[in-house]
C-alpha cells in the first residue's frame, strides 16, 4: 500500500525553506547521539526528509551512516525494542522503537550488470557519495544528526518545491545502476501527482528494455504501488508513453487499437483507463488491489477478439473469456498470489454478464446464478459493472445505471427472503448419502449437482421436496 503521507505531497501555502531546524522525533536525535558516542555519523535520509519539511514525518525513519552493518548492530540490538536483519546482504539494519519503523543503511553504491536480476552492492565513505546514487533528488536530500544540518547538494528542495522529479546524476546512469527507477518514476508521478522532467523521460523511453533484468517482484511492488496511488492514470500513461509497459504489461500498450474508418468502437485504451478512474470512485474502504486490477484488464481480450463484420461493425466476441486467460497468465508471470489471480481473474470473466440482464427480462433463476457465480466477489463485480459504462450518451447511461439499479434490488430482495449469499442445496452430502444409502463417492457428488441446479432454478424447497426430488433423480439415474 502506498503511504498515505504521499499523496497530495505539497502544500501550496507551505513555504519549504529549512530557515529553523527541521522538527524531527526525539527518538532519531537520540539514535544519533549513540551512533555520535560510538565513533559514527548518522542522517535521516530520503523520503522521511521530504516529509519532515512537509512537517509530515511519520512513524517510518530511514537512516544512512558510515557505520558498517555489524557496527550498525552494536549500537542498534541493545537499544531498540526489535531489530532484524533480513536486509543486512544490502547493507540495511531494521528496527522498532516505542512504535517506531527504522531502517539504517550503510553508506553505498549499487549497480547491475548487463545479467544480472539483483544489484551489487559495495560501501561508500561519504554522505555525498551516497546522495548521488538516490533516485530522485526529492529524495536525495539528508538530515545530520543530532545537530539537525540540511544536506541537500542536487537541489531536491527546489524541484520538490516545483513538483518535479529529476535524478541526481544524469538519468542514463541512474537507470543503469538500478533500472526499476524508470518503474519509480512513472511509481511517484501517480503518488504524488509530480511531472517528470524531460530528460528523465526521454532517458527512460531510451532504455526502457533495461527493465527485463529486474525481477518480477520488484517489477509487480512497484506497479501495485502505482495501481494503488491517487493518480494511476498519469503513471499508467508515463509507462505506455516511454514503452515500459511493453516490457511489464504488454496488454496494456496493446489496447491502443487503430480506429476503423467509420469510428464504430471507441478508445479501448482510453476507455479503459476511464473505467480505472470510475472504480476507484467507488471503493468505500481506501484503495482496492484487486478491483483496480481488474478494471485495468477487463478489457485485454479484445485485440485478439476484434472484428470487422460485413455490416461494418466491430465486434468482440467473448474477449471476456480471452481477457480472463490473458490476466491468469500475465499476473503469474508477475508473481501475483494465487487468490488474487483467481479473483481478478474471475472479474474479467464476469464483467460483461450484467449486458444480458437488458431492462429487467432475467428470472429469479438467473439472479441466482449471477449472484452464485459472484460468490464473494459479487460487492466488486457490482462496482465494475457501473464502472465499466463510459458511453457519453447520457440517455443510455441513466438507462444502463438504471438496470443495474434494479438488479441490485432483486439481488436484495431475493437474499431477504432465501439467504442468497449461502446458496447451497436443501440437503447436504450426508443426508444425500443416508436418504440413497450410498458411500462417498461420484454419485454424491452428482446429486449435490442435481440438488443445487434445482435450488438455482427454482429457489428453497424445503427439506421434504428436496427429497422427494432427490429420489425421482435416483431412480431415473438407476435406470440409465
Amino acid at each position: 500500500m502506498p503511504n498515505a503521507n504521499e499523496d497530495h505531497l505539497i502544500a501550496p501555502e507551505r513555504d519549504l525553506a529549512p530557515t529553523e531546524p527541521l522538527e524531527v522525533a526525539p527518538v532519531a536525535v537520540d539514535l544519533a547521539r549513540r551512533f555520535q558516542g560510538a565513533g559514527f555519523a548518522l542522517a535521516l535520509v530520503g523520503g522521511s526528509v521530504r516529509d519532515a519539511l512537509l512537517g509530515r514525518l511519520g512513524n517510518d525513519l530511514d537512516f544512512t551512516t558510515d557505520a558498517r552493518p555489524e557496527d550498525v548492530l552494536k549500537i542498534i540490538r541493545p537499544w531498540a525494542d526489535a531489530v532484524w536483519d533480513v536486509g543486512i546482504a544490502f547493507g540495511t539494519v531494521g528496527a522498532q522503537k516505542d512504535g517506531f519503523q527504522i531502517e539504517v543503511t550503510t553508506y553505498r553504491s549499487e549497480a547491475y550488470d548487463r545479467t544480472s536480476r539483483k544489484p551489487e552492492v559495495s560501501y561508500g565513505d561519504s554522505i555525498e557519495e551516497d546522495l548521488v546514487r538516490r533516485d530522485f533528488t526529492v529524495n536525495a536530500m539528508a538530515l545530520a544528526l543530532p545537530e539537525k544540518t540540511f544536506i541537500d547538494p542536487h537541489g531536491g528542495l527546489d524541484d520538490l518545491a516545483a513538483r518535479v522529479l529529476r535524478t541526481p546524476g544524469t538519468p542514463e546512469a541512474s537507470f543503469s545502476d538500478d533500472p526499476l527507477r524508470m518503474m519509480r518514476a512513472a511509481r511517484f508521478a501517480a503518488q504524488l501527482d509530480f511531472e517528470v522532467a524531460p530528460e528523465v523521460v526521454t532517458a527512460m523511453r531510451e532504455m526502457s528494455e533495461r527493465i527485463e533484468i529486474v525481477s518480477a517482484e520488484r517489477v509487480r511492488d512497484e506497479l501495485n504501488k502505482l495501481v494503488l496511488s491517487a493518480h494511476p492514470r498519469k503513471g499508467l500513461t508515463l509507462l505506455v508513453d516511454t514503452g515500459l509497459a511493453g516490457h511489464v504489461l504488454p496488454e496494456l500498450p496493446a489496447l491502443r487499437l487503430e480506429r476503423d474508418e467509420h469510428h464504430r468502437h471507441k478508445d479501448v485504451y482510453d476507455h479503459t483507463l476511464i473505467v480505472l478512474e470510475q472504480a476507484m470512485a467507488l471503493e468505500e474502504d481506501g484503495p482496492d488491489l484487486t478491483l483496480r486490477l481488474a478494471a485495468l484488464l477487463h478489457d485485454i481480450g479484445k485485440p485478439r477478439t476484434r472484428r470487422f463484420e460485413k455490416d461494418g461493425r466491430v465486434s468482440f466476441h467473448h474477449h471476456e473469456v480471452v481477457g480472463a486467460k490473458m490476466t491468469k497468465k500475465r499476473m503469474t508471470a508477475l508473481k501475483y498470489s494465487n487468490e488474487l489471480v483467481k479473483d481478478v481473474s474471475r472479474l474479467v470473466e464476469l464483467h460483461l454478464r450484467f449486458h444480458g440482464y437488458g431492462t429487467g427480462e432475467w428470472t429469479d433463476s438467473a439472479v441466482r446464478r449471477y449472484v452464485r457465480d459472484g460468490g464473494p466477489l459479487l460487492t466488486r463485480l457490482h462496482k465494475l459493472t457501473r464502472s465499466d459504462c463510459t458511453t457519453r450518451n447520457k440517455r443510455r447511461a441513466a438507462a444502463l445505471s438504471r438496470a443495474y439499479d434494479g438488479l441490485e434490488e432483486r439481488i436484495e430482495q431475493l437474499k431477504e427472503q432465501e439467504e442468497l449469499d449461502a446458496i447451497r442445496p436443501d440437503l447436504d452430502g450426508n443426508q444425500i448419502m443416508e436418504i440413497l444409502g450410498v458411500k462417498p463417492g461420484p454419485a454424491v457428488g452428482r446429486a449435490y449437482k442435481h440438488l443445487m441446479e434445482l435450488r438455482l432454478e427454482h429457489g428453497p424447497m424445503g427439506h421434504d421436496a428436496a427429497v422427494e426430488a432427490l429420489q425421482e433423480w435416483w431412480a431415473k439415474e438407476q435406470e440409465a
